[in-house]
């Protein structure tokens, strides 16, 4: 399977509102499982909607760490959500919201224990779950093993909208998804970029 060129930290060191558009396409795998990034969120340290907006504290510390790592935490105690740290200014991140899978199916059909495939990695707990994410690689980085990046092997098109899942800062405008898949979390609302 041709992938892109592999992304290195520095793609990480801009604002998140900007890298989340970007990594829009981009490949991800974990241990060689995987696919391609269809939607993703961002947040930075000024907004309420942020674990980083009330400073640094034991949970959130990989938000405030290098741009390139790994920021994992748990969302309502009970699924594991993945974001990229970035920025220029510490405490900035994109979730991580859904993946189309193009790599190790079989084990993420496993470890879901289903074999949907639009259903394997449509959601930031699922796409956890079926990358086998957890806790122990908040703070990692992600040019290095088990993570691998890369960038889009063509330009793509990408939506925007508000959002989900929060309750403060609903209103901006910081969602991104690839137009038209079949593989987001929910359907984008919003417009191309």
């Amino acid at each position: 399977m041709p992938f892109g060129h592999a992304l290195s930290e520095t793609f990480f060191r801009r604002p998140a509102r900007d890298v989340a558009p970007a990594l829009i396409g981009v490949t991800l795998l974990v241990d060689g499982a995987g696919g391609i990034v269809v939607e993703t969120e961002a947040y930075d340290h000024e907004d309420p909607a942020s674990h980083s907006f009330r400073g640094r504290t034991s949970r959130n510390a990989a938000m405030f760490g290098p741009p390139g790592c790994a920021y994992v935490y748990r969302s309502y105690g009970i699924h594991w959500c993945l974001n990229m740290v970035c920025g220029l200014e510490p405490g900035s991140a994109v979730l991580i919201r859904a993946l189309q899978p193009v790599a190790g199916i079989e084990v993420m059909q496993q470890r879901r224990g289903t074999s949907d495939i639009r259903k394997l990695c449509n959601g930031p707990g699922r796409l956890c779950q079926a990358l086998g994410i957890t806790a122990a690689l908040d703070g990692h980085p992600l040019h290095s093993p088990p993570f691998a990046l890369h960038g889009r092997s063509a330009a793509v098109a990408v939506s925007v909208g508000r959002r989900i899942g929060i309750t403060k800062g609903v209103e901006t405008p910081w969602r991104f998804g690839l137009s038209g898949s079949a593989f987001l979390s929910r359907a984008m609302v919003g417009q191309g970029r």
